[in-house]
């Protein structure tokens, strides 16, 4: 499962980050790292941006990027 398929409320553990170069350099910046649980706060009335909660601290994303975040379900708090 990706970040973007993720429904509100619901959280997952980071399992992966893809992306080429800067933008994943950029993700990994942002703390979306492996082995961390991130939650689906809101999801834009169009469906796009996305906000998430990581780390303590809100996130928006484009759906387009939160399909390079690679999720495990039922991971723990970090």
């Amino acid at each position: 499962m990706t970040l973007d398929q993720l429904s509100v409320g619901k959280s997952a553990t980071i399992k992966s980050v893809g992306g080429e170069g800067p933008l994943r350099l950029h993700f990994l910046d942002m703390g979306l790292t492996p082995r961390i649980s991130v939650s689906m706060r809101k999801i834009a009335p169009m469906g796009d941006p996305i906000e998430i909660c990581v780390r303590g601290y809100e996130l928006t994303l484009r759906v387009s990027d939160a399909k390079n975040i690679e999720l495990e379900v039922g991971g723990s708090e970090q």
